[in-house]
């Protein structure tokens, strides 16, 4: 039995390094080959002590969706930021993503306007992702960060004081900080 759960607790951690982002929890069940979520929810967790506790630079989190990421660590993102290949998400993703983040709520038409028609990819691959939610308005979708990514990119707490204080160090260090011009701002969507 013991080499059983060895072996499962291996395949999970093969799949999540392999993989590059966050598994679901059907998804941890199918690598560690068992049909009990309970099991495989165990074993994530006890990968997840293990490597925790005897790791440096990598931790493996358990997102509030119920998925796992293996991950590096935030104070270790400079150190191989050379040496990575293909990141998850592209550098124009982001830049979408971090506009959403900027503006929420924000219309698909303000962030095509402001990024360019390329945008409807971005969000649809940030969408299925799980670090954005939409609402729809009739035919226009008004996007949201997520729980995930604010778990995802480590940032805590609230959003509006975040930006204000990332406006703060950008005016400080000399940096002219306009807001996008918008045609209109839905405060409360639904």
């Amino acid at each position: 039995m013991r080499d059983r759960n060895i072996e499962m607790l291996a395949r999970i951690e093969a799949a999540l390094y392999a993989s590059g982002r966050p598994l679901s929890l059907e998804e941890l069940q199918k690598a560690a080959g068992t049909d009990s979520s309970n099991k495989a929810i165990k074993m994530a967790r006890e990968l997840a002590q293990t490597i925790n506790s005897y790791l440096h630079a990598l931790e493996l989190i358990e997102l509030q969706d119920g998925s796992f990421a293996l991950q590096l660590k935030l104070q270790y993102n400079n150190v191989v930021r050379k040496f990575a290949t293909k990141p998850f998400l592209s550098h124009a993703t982001l830049k979408t993503l971090s506009c959403v983040a900027y503006m929420q709520p924000a219309t698909s038409k303000q962030l095509v306007e402001i990024r360019g028609s390329q945008v409807y990819g971005h969000l649809k691959l940030l969408v299925q992702s799980g670090f954005l939610t939409y609402q729809r308005l009739g035919r226009l979708k008004i996007y949201q960060t997520t729980k995930k990514f604010q778990d995802y990119f480590g940032i805590d707490g609230n959003l509006d004081k975040l930006k204000k204080k990332l406006v703060k160090e950008i005016k400080g260090k000399n940096t002219t900080v306009t807001q996008p011009k918008l045609e209109k701002t839905i405060e409360n969507p639904i």
